[in-house]
């Protein structure tokens, strides 16, 4: 996983969409320990082509990052998803797409994952409709060397059903969250890259 401004030359472009899922999965699933703050602070802030989509959300995560220290950010990752009951904000699919934890949409979710031999370890306390699982699992179907199962019809099929028609929504509530800074720049960027995953598989069609 590399803190780097994601490229996107024709060479690297696939390692480029893991990398970035990586992170993605790993700043949702909790707030950054020192070293990688760190290594976001120092981070490229310049696109390697001028005007890149991603190039604004990507400076403002930052800049963001660059205004916080690490226990900043656990604090307004625990005001956001943590805490004793209902969070401010919940990072799960099934919430957004049927109004309840643990309900059918996560029923399809591990149907799904179950076809492509993916499966929660025991030791893992969040459910697999978490945003950063989801995260990893489409870094999976990227970067996974069984090219019958990552490939890009499996990419697109696994985020049509299962990542955007619930990602925005996320997003959204995050952004507009009165306490989120970090948080709310994390969202803006992981919904422009959304934006440019349905596009680019809207092509596929």
């Amino acid at each position: 996983m590399s803190p780097d401004f994601p490229a996107s030359s024709a060479l690297d472009e696939e390692i480029a969409r893991a990398e970035l899922y990586g992170l993605l999965a790993r700043l949702w699933y909790a707030a950054p320990d020192a070293e990688l703050l760190a290594a976001l602070q120092v981070a490229p802030t310049e696109a390697p082509a001028a005007g890149g989509f991603l190039e604004e959300p990507w400076r403002a995560l930052v800049g963001a990052a660059r205004a916080c220290d690490a226990a900043a950010l656990r604090n307004e990752y625990d005001a956001l998803f943590g805490g004793i009951g209902k969070p401010e904000v919940y990072l799960f699919g099934s919430h957004y797409l049927s109004g309840f934890l643990n309900d059918k949409p996560l029923v399809q979710l591990r149907h799904d994952l179950a076809r492509i031999g993916l499966a929660r370890e025991a030791s893992m306390p969040e459910t697999e409709d978490h945003i950063a699982c989801l995260f990893e699992v489409m870094r999976y179907l990227i970067a996974g060397e069984d090219v019958g199962v990552a490939n890009l019809s499996a990419q697109q099929a696994f985020f049509s059903t299962h990542v955007q028609p619930w990602l925005p929504a996320l997003c959204d509530t995050v952004a507009q969250h009165p306490q989120a800074r970090f948080y709310a720049a994390l969202a803006g960027l992981t919904a422009a890259f959304a934006q440019v995953e349905r596009q680019a598989f809207d092509m596929l069609d």
